[in-house]
């Protein structure tokens, strides 16, 4: 079964831009789990512009389903994630002003770095995944990093699907293929939707989990966030 992950990024970024504590970002991770996800996601940037290290901490205190945390794994990143332990880091390569995650890790030339990170990351017990283009050199480069899955990033699907959805899926299903082949766990987003999402799941082998935050809190906006979590879930039956 694949898992649905919220990510709440978008919820921090409506609190932070009136600094008064509204909307309730842990009170909506709890509704959110309440709601049938099967975890939260969030990804804390250095200029916490939505999700600060306060909230990474109240989190962890509070969550029953798993807490994956997104970042680029520097020392500020590392510290945060040895302190929280949560049951899912997930490295992605962003430079420190970028928007959004627009890019995967370029695997050969980081493989020393990711290699290092990850094994310190898997001592403390810490699932590992990595960011990572439908590529399957990359796959295959991804495994000797050690990591336990990677997260395919679906932004090229996305945009490729209303256009011509097989053409669009083709190197994600090959992907698919070569991480089951090197043992690899398959995660996926960006880009995500109600849309495009049940086409993805019934197509990828081994899809293990989505995480999924702009479109689905989006769509909150106008099916209600209790109702907009079970559509998701709907999606991956």
């Amino acid at each position: 079964m694949t898992k649905l992950s919220v990510n709440i990024n978008k919820i921090a970024t409506l609190r932070n831009a009136r600094g008064s504590g509204v909307p309730d970002l842990v009170g909506a991770a709890l509704n959110i789990e309440r709601f049938g996800a099967a975890g939260i996601t969030v990804h804390p940037r250095p200029d916490e512009r939505h999700i600060t290290r306060n909230d990474v901490y109240e989190l962890k205190r509070v969550m029953t389903t798993e807490l994956n945390i997104e970042g680029y794994p520097d020392d500020r990143y590392m510290q945060m994630v040895l302190d929280v332990n949560p049951h899912q880091a997930t490295l992605v390569p962003d430079p420190p002003g970028v928007l959004t995650s627009n890019a995967g890790w370029e695997v050969d030339k980081h493989r020393d770095f990711l290699l290092e990170v990850i094994t310190v990351l898997k001592r403390a017990g810490i699932r590992t995944s990595i960011f990572i283009e439908a590529n399957d050199d990359l796959i295959r480069s991804a495994a000797l990093t050690g990591t336990d899955r990677i997260e395919l990033y679906t932004q090229s699907y996305a945009e490729g699907y209303l256009v011509n959805k097989e053409q669009a899926i083709a190197p994600f299903i090959s992907a698919a293929n070569v991480a089951n082949e090197m043992g690899l766990g398959i995660n996926a987003g960006h880009d995500l939707s109600l849309v495009n999402l049940n086409y993805f799941h019934q197509n990828i082998p081994g899809l293990l989990e989505v995480s999924i935050g702009h479109a689905l809190i989006s769509d909150a906006l106008y099916f209600g966030l209790e109702n907009t979590v079970r559509l998701y879930n709907h999606k991956l039956l």
